[in-house]
């Protein structure tokens, strides 16, 4: 795919854009055989580029980018991110940024910031995941590990969960995370936003259980305090402390080099009252060349009272 075929590709998925948070390339799967360091995405009234890594074509690609934006007038701003660069800097190249620019999605907003340091705030390949959670968050008790600004939380409450419970160590993600309830007009009486390190706050976060929805969504890698390969297995061990009898289970992980057999195996061997029901299919805007290196999204139900999941009313 050369320059100019990426860009009639484009214009054709530009128009097909709204307000909603819209991936119109996605190279990191490398299914298009060309430019698998570009992600370009329609965020608001933002067009949004990310590079990965540095390609000698690198100016001729960013000027046919730019070319996009002028010509479709459908943003106000083109915004730039190298993150192949120390702090992952992004650039203003075309436009004025507006005052405030959001996540839209299925009607909720989520506030976004192109100036922080690799991720904005938002992940739009969780999509599914949220859809999965608003269909099955009515009346539970939801617990929502490695929360980051709390979208799961806004979803989950505004589909009517009885409360919410969000861990994630970083105070200054769950403060974004507190303002995206207020956004959607979400009442946060039945929210707690703990800023803890997950794997050495169980006895907190045990106390608001037990829950009949738990969602673990971590980094795969996140120097100093979690890397999945050695400490998703400590979350799993928790979970006949955490579960209530029927609890279901939203189990995550976005890591190329960990399939799924990486966490089924997790749930087998630590706790096999929980069974495995379906992977949820990824958005065919996030293509990816090998399936099991994309984004995990497995679903496990606890079985107690069904010993043939086949019998269980949510499958």
């Amino acid at each position: 795919m050369r320059v100019e075929e990426l860009k009639q590709h484009l214009i054709l998925h530009a128009q097909q854009t709204t307000q909603e948070y819209t991936r119109l390339f996605h190279g990191r799967g490398n299914t298009y055989g060309a430019y698998p360091f570009l992600t370009l995405d329609s965020v608001d009234t933002v067009l949004f580029a990310v590079l990965f890594d540095h390609d000698d074509a690198e100016d001729a690609l960013i000027a046919m980018l730019n070319d996009l934006y002028t010509q479709e007038k459908k943003w106000e701003a083109f915004i730039l991110q190298r993150r192949y660069l120390p702090s992952s800097p992004s650039t203003l190249l075309a436009g004025s940024l507006p005052p405030q620019t959001y996540a839209i999605e299925k009607g909720l907003k989520y506030h976004v910031a192109f100036q922080n340091a690799q991720n904005i705030g938002f992940f739009p390949d969780m999509k599914i995941g949220r859809e999965f959670v608003a269909c099955h968050a009515q009346g539970k008790n939801v617990l929502n590990l490695f929360a980051y600004t709390c979208a799961f939380s806004v979803v989950a409450l505004h589909a009517g969960a009885t409360s919410v419970v969000n861990v994630d160590m970083n105070k200054n993600v769950l403060s974004l995370g507190r303002e995206n309830h207020r956004l959607n007009g979400i009442e946060t009486t039945n929210v707690q936003f703990m800023p803890y390190n997950i794997l050495t706050s169980w006895s907190r976060i045990r106390k608001a259980g037990p829950y009949d929805l738990i969602i673990i969504d971590p980094p795969s890698f996140q120097k100093g305090s979690f890397a999945a390969t050695h400490d998703y297995v400590k979350i799993i061990r928790r979970l006949h402390e955490l579960a209530a009898q029927e609890c279901i289970v939203l189990s995550a992980l976005n890591a190329p080099e960990l399939g799924s057999d990486f966490i089924k195996t997790l749930f087998q061997e630590n706790v096999p009252e929980f069974g495995y029901v379906k992977r949820l299919e990824n958005l065919a805007s996030f293509p990816d060349i090998e399936e099991e290196r994309g984004l995990k999204n497995l679903v496990f139900i606890k079985k107690n009272h069904y010993p043939s999941l086949q019998q269980h009313p949510f499958v």
